[in-house]
């Protein structure tokens, strides 16, 4: 007999089983072999990587990975404890400590999850008394945040500066704090927070500002700090978060804010408090590339220039793409769900390797194809990647196009 807890999903099965039948499935396919950051061995055969997060192409980095391997000696494979209980090694302190000093932020607190960055930052400033105001297209850790605070939660139009002034003028003050979250580059579109323009009704209002620059972290700004960065509003930002699963290449995430008591966020946070710390290894290979990032800030003009090479080249081939803004996100938008399917297989059998991205995890129930650049794409792994859409295209898998 069929489990009553799992019968809810039953259209979720079924949309599964229609994907499986459209031939490989599309989400979550398994990497057999990583070759470089960016290629590998997917159902027998070498693939281009145009869907990895691997920003800065850090991943075979040989002092990280030798960090990684040091760490493994000296510490084990696991902390099997918060950093409540027994979980906190020198390694976190040092991890704290550097990335702190790259954000320019006085007090830093690291997560084991990029996930959980988001949960336990928002859970641990923001409690029942208070107003989480967040873009509409806010990413799901962003409002799982926000549910597990307890807080009223407003969202604005995806963007606007002008209704989000409006719903805060809107609110009666009722004594409680007030919070509002932004995304530095938004992951499924690759647009970015008009910062400036939220800046401005934060003088207005007095509100706190947080901005997640998991995608942009690394990759935006004179110093890679992200979008505050870039346009020069650091000072005007509360709290930052980010992960280390994208421009770093590891895994975990972190919170940094230069208020007095925001350590206090270690003891109020039950996504901090209850689990275990990050492994040894990821951590020292986080410590590695974070140090690497800020040595070479090449990597990020090779990005832009590799992402501006494949949104040049999308745009000519009269694709409809997400936004109008360059950045390492680059996403084709096509009419229905099953265009978009029938794409991504066909990409797949070409030889490449992009996101698939559907509703109702994607703005405005659109269907994506999404590329990640990165900055270890050579030139003619991007001209391929323009080739390989261009030809799958003519074949008769027909995505939107601009009129």
């Amino acid at each position: 007999m069929a489990s009553k807890l799992l019968e809810k999903h039953q259209v979720l099965a079924e949309r599964f089983q229609r994907m499986q039948s459209m031939g490989a499935v599309a989400v979550g396919p398994t990497n057999d072999q990583i070759l470089s950051p960016t290629r590998a061995i997917i159902n027998g055969r070498e693939t281009i990587l145009a869907g990895t997060n691997n920003y800065m192409g850090i991943t075979f980095d040989e002092d990280c990975i030798a960090a990684g391997k040091k760490a493994l000696d000296e510490f084990g494979t696991g902390t099997t404890g918060s950093r409540i209980a027994n979980g906190s090694y020198a390694l976190h302190t040092e991890l704290e400590q550097e990335l702190a000093q790259m954000l320019g932020r006085k007090h830093c607190i690291v997560f084991t999850t990029g996930y959980q960055a988001n949960l336990g930052m928002i859970a641990g400033l923001a409690g029942p008394r208070d107003t989480v105001f967040l873009d509409a297209d806010s990413h799901s850790s962003i409002y799982d945040g926000c549910t597990l605070s307890g807080a009223k939660l407003v969202r604005f139009r995806h963007n606007d500066a002008a209704d989000l002034d409006k719903r805060l003028s809107r609110m009666e003050d009722d004594g409680g704090g007030r919070l509002v979250v932004v995304e530095g580059i938004y992951s499924m579109l690759g647009d970015r927070a008009p910062l400036d323009e939220f800046v401005e009704v934060k003088k207005k209002h007095g509100f706190e500002l947080l901005v997640d620059e998991a995608h942009s972290f690394g990759v935006l700004g004179p110093n890679g700090r992200g979008l505050a960065d870039e346009v020069g509003l650091d000072e005007h930002v509360d709290y930052v978060v980010g992960t280390f699963s994208k421009s770093v290449g590891a895994i975990g995430g972190y919170g940094a804010g230069n208020d007095p008591m925001f350590d206090m966020i270690r003891y109020a946070s039950r996504p901090y408090m209850f689990t275990a710390s990050p492994s040894p290894a990821s951590v020292a290979t986080s410590i590695a590339a974070i140090k690497r990032l800020q040595a070479e800030p090449e990597r990020r003009e090779r990005l832009q220039k590799n992402s501006a090479r494949l949104y040049a080249g999308f745009s000519d081939l009269g694709l409809q793409l997400g936004c109008d803004v360059v950045s390492p996100v680059i996403a084709v938008t096509c009419p229905d769900e099953p265009s978009t399917i029938a794409m991504w297989n066909a990409l797949m059998e070409a030889g490449v390797y992009v996101n698939i991205a559907v509703p109702p995890g994607t703005p405005n129930k659109t269907c994506l194809l999404r590329c990640s650049v990165s900055a270890a794409h050579t030139d003619a792994d991007i001209d391929r990647i323009i080739e390989l859409f261009g030809e799958v295209v003519a074949t008769g898998v027909h995505l939107a196009k601009t009129a």
